[in-house]
């Protein structure tokens, strides 16, 4: 049987340098740590699924490996997967998120591209939806605020392509930008390689940031949907993180520069957030 340290392919990424917040200050203190646990587990499958040095049937195996840990209640030999298992029990939240994930880690293992942007929806349907719902899940909100969270977390996702879309791309030919976006604004994967976007790559950039606050429209919904202060502070300061992001995309260029939150950027999406979650629960 596999054990935790053969399997796993640490990456040397955490909470901390995630670009929005994970399991913050601003979550309950007697959830954080179910937040950390599942974290911990998501980061184990994305550093499998990102790994240069696999070949994508050894990281689906060891991604098969992770769930059948997770679901079997004797496996001990891979902590990350035993630790959450306890934490969903002691929570009485089911494993589906976090199998849900690993879907979209076996397809980061498997596919390169994406050739629209439903498709790509797709990818985002388990790549960042569980784990807004797992948050959702954890503190008991109701299933009217899954569609505002799965908005909110498809925005994030892909705000986080366009951030490392020539970094995708140049270390593990990976890209996340819609085929036919790229050739509808009269540019192609090879424009991802260069120090600086092309005149058709930022207009394919700009209609992608275009589409993602339509996305953006349906998650300001959220902070208003959701009965815990907290959890309501958290999502409507990742809001204005999002909002601040697709702001500073539009105005730099993710090729020539890494366009990326500063701490005072936190600081007055964390403010922004906190005001704002004091009065969404009465509109």
């Amino acid at each position: 049987m596999s054990t935790s340290s053969e399997i796993a392919t640490p990456s040397g990424k955490n909470a901390s340098t995630e670009n929005f917040p994970v399991g913050s200050a601003l979550i309950r203190a007697d959830l954080r740590p179910h937040v950390h646990a599942f974290y911990r587990f998501a980061r184990m499958g994305d550093d499998i699924a990102d790994n240069p040095t696999l070949a994508p049937d050894e990281k689906v195996a060891r991604l098969d490996l992770m769930e059948a840990a997770l679901l079997d209640p004797m496996r001990e030999d891979i902590p990350a997967a035993s630790d959450l298992r306890r934490s969903l029990a002691a929570t009485h939240v089911t494993p589906v998120n976090s199998t849900e994930l690993l879907i979209a880690f076996r397809m980061d293992a498997t596919k390169q591209r994406y050739a629209s942007w439903d498709e790509l929806m797709t990818y985002c349907r388990y790549s960042a939806a569980p784990v807004g719902r797992q948050l959702l899940d954890l503190h008991g909100e109701p299933a009217a605020a899954r569609g505002p969270s799965d908005a909110l977390c498809a925005a994030l996702q892909v705000i986080n392509h366009l951030q490392d879309c020539g970094v995708d791309y140049l270390e593990m030919d990976r890209v996340y930008v819609p085929q036919d976006h790229l050739s509808a604004a009269g540019a192609d994967t090879r424009h991802l390689s260069g120090k600086a976007a092309s005149a058709g790559l930022r207009k394919c950039l700009n209609d992608l940031l275009d589409k993602t606050e339509v996305l953006m429209v349906e998650a300001r919904r959220l902070p208003g949907q959701l009965k815990d202060f907290r959890l309501r502070a958290e999502s409507a300061t990742i809001v204005r993180l999002a909002d601040k992001m697709i702001a500073q995309l539009r105005r730099h260029d993710p090729l020539a520069e890494r366009v990326k939150p500063s701490k005072l950027f936190f600081a007055t999406a964390l403010i922004e957030g906190v005001l704002w979650s004091l009065v969404a629960k009465k509109r």
